[in-house]
């Protein structure tokens, strides 16, 4: 069995779809969509400005090993969004300052790590933004154990293919197959083009219970239990 195993470069998702989604907040894909959303758990360690969208390429590295990530970062291109499975290792962090400042370098756009980072204030000095499970201070090495570059895998319980639309925001991050990315766009922006339509109203005097349909909904239940 091969130690390291590498699968083709993924095909970059389209500018229409990155330019697309980054109108688009990932709460807003949350009220229609159920799937591919990576576990709250993953948190970005500073504050996202806007949405950020990316093809995924994927990185698997076990436990004290970032031999392959250190290895993919002169592979991946501007833009990309690297998305690491540490396949269950939730001690050792294998992000640091220093490969965070060659994965910035690199034109990383943004990093989904199912694992701890380390060196927090560094990695938010290089600006490179970080969904990960916190701050660890043990490290990994360049152990040679083996892994896995653009082949499927999982992040935050959820499955993720390379060259997947990766869409990212201060409220988490959705992992979109290709074949449903317009779909899910066209929705997307149908709904973030009324969101906050009534604020004006409620601001006037209205109540949302009125507005959104519930105050019907509850006095026709409760009108249906009285009979």
């Amino acid at each position: 069995m091969k130690k390291y195993r590498i699968g083709d470069q993924p095909q970059r998702i389209d500018s229409a779809l990155i330019k697309g989604f980054g109108k688009v907040e990932v709460a807003t894909i949350g009220h229609f969509r159920h799937r591919g959303f990576v576990h709250h758990s993953l948190r970005p360690l500073q504050p996202i400005v806007g949405t950020l969208v990316g093809t995924a390429v994927t990185v698997a590295i076990p436990g004290t090993d970032s031999t392959l990530l250190h290895h993919v970062l002169s592979m991946i291109q501007p833009g990309d969004i690297l998305v690491i499975d540490r396949l269950g290792d939730d001690r050792h962090a294998c992000l640091g300052g220093g490969v965070a400042f060659a994965a910035k370098a690199a034109g990383v756009l943004a990093v989904i790590l199912d694992g701890p980072c380390t060196d927090a204030d560094e990695i938010i000095e290089v600006g490179l933004p970080v969904f990960c499970r916190g701050v660890s201070p043990i490290t990994t090495r360049l152990n040679d154990l083996g892994g896995a570059i653009n082949l499927p895998v999982a992040c935050g319980n959820v499955p993720v293919l390379p060259g997947d639309v990766i869409v990212a925001d201060g409220c988490g991050v959705v992992v979109i197959s290709p074949d449903e990315a317009e779909e899910v766009l066209a929705e997307a922006s149908a709904r973030q083009a009324r969101a906050n339509r009534n604020r004006s109203k409620i601001e006037a005097g209205e109540k949302l219970g009125d507005l959104s349909g519930a105050a019907r909904q509850v006095a026709a239940e409760m009108e249906r239990e009285d009979g």
